[in-house]
């Protein structure tokens, strides 16, 4: 079994504490993704898991071994890490066998671990090439196949594709979900990439000033925001946040988003919302529709709006609308093939069936 269990864990570089007591059970065989903005602490976890920095509290467990004292090479953890780390004097086969030589495995064990590792990443006909002979991505593929060759419990990624261009990390993205398929060990992989944490994991843990926000599949984190900060990070664009006030209309409620725009809140049983209360509105920019846009289906919570276009940002196949709707600033995911131009006017129709809403003081989900 690898998993790997945190309790109360905290860090401190002298006074300043950077990890304030994180607690996380992790799976055997899962894939963990850490997400937050740079400086949100989800390194050092990752570094102190793998025993690269010490921790200054709490308690670390990997395969049900307590492993605080224990070496970097002894925790039965690989890592790959973002700048490579490949020795340049080294061809890609020894840059592999390395760590097994290390450990005075058999020759012909490792032969056999490092050619079966270089056919899983496609590097066979790159043995005996040195690093500087090789692309980004190729590189990249040398540093996980050193974690491989290993055959660790558990694979530890550092921002292992932000050196990388954005097509090549597309690509690389789907290798390392095809590699967890076939070596099935538990991943925790690190980036501040929502789209990457998206795509890859099983659960995503999102992070932000050394605390844990969320904990969550990547459908739930998206769909179910436990605050206005992981609303705003995971999605791209971000979700719409706007500042508003609940006010009453004839035993209804509404949020009020400016002196001109008003929308209706449908009624949910579970929601903590009341008349007066400053809040934060949430909507998707895919659940703002133009009134020509037939992804809209029939749904019994819709609001509609006019509002003028300010920033038009068109991508092809969608185009980012940034709206002055009555004096409320949204962006309207739109679709592609449409010709906008700034200064048009639109009728935007709002889906209420995903709105969010969250409290103004403490950012947590209220609605």
């Amino acid at each position: 079994m690898a998993n790997v269990i945190l309790k109360d864990i905290f860090k401190k570089y002298g006074k300043l504490e950077v990890v304030h007591g994180i607690n996380l059970d992790i799976k055997d065989k899962e894939f963990v993704v850490f997400v937050g903005p740079s400086g949100c602490g989800k390194s050092t976890v990752l570094r102190m898991i793998a025993g690269l920095e010490e921790i200054t509290a709490g308690t670390i467990e990997i395969a049900d071994r307590v492993v605080n004292e224990v070496a970097p090479k002894d925790r039965d953890a690989a890592m790959v890490f973002q700048n490579y780390a490949l020795y340049p004097h080294m061809n890609v086969y020894k840059n592999m066998s390395f760590g097994l030589t290390l450990r005075k495995m058999p020759k012909d064990e490792i032969e056999k671990r490092v050619r079966e590792t270089a056919a899983m990443l496609e590097l066979e006909d790159y043995l005996f090439r040195k690093p500087h002979e090789l692309s980004g991505g190729q590189r990249q593929r040398v540093a996980m196949g050193r974690a491989l060759v290993r055959r660790p419990a558990v694979y530890l990624f550092d921002e292992p594709l932000s050196n990388l261009d954005a097509k090549l990390r597309t690509q690389m993205r789907l290798e390392i979900k095809q590699l967890h398929h076939k070596v099935k060990n538990t991943i925790i992989y690190v980036t501040h990439d929502q789209v990457e944490a998206m795509t890859l994991a099983d659960r995503i843990v999102v992070m932000r000033d050394g605390y844990i926000e969320q904990v969550g599949s990547p459908i739930d984190i998206f769909q179910h925001p436990a605050n206005a900060f992981v609303a705003g990070f995971m999605g791209s664009p971000p979700m719409n946040l706007h500042p508003a006030e609940i006010v009453g209309d004839n035993g209804s409620l509404k949020l009020k988003l400016s002196d001109r725009l008003e929308v209706p809140i449908p009624e949910r049983s579970e929601s903590q919302i009341q008349v007066g209360q400053k809040v934060i509105m949430g909507l998707r920019t895919e659940d703002l529709f133009t009134e020509s846009d037939e992804r809209l289906g029939k749904t019994a919570a819709t609001f509609a709006a006019d509002g003028v276009v300010k920033i038009v940002e068109p991508l092809g196949n969608e185009t980012n609308l940034h709206m002055d709707l009555q004096g409320a600033n949204l962006i309207c995911r739109a679709e592609g093939r449409r010709i906008f131009t700034t200064g048009e006017q639109l009728q935007l129709t709002f889906d209420l069936t995903h709105l969010h809403i969250f409290d103004a003081e403490t950012e947590k989900s209220i609605y």
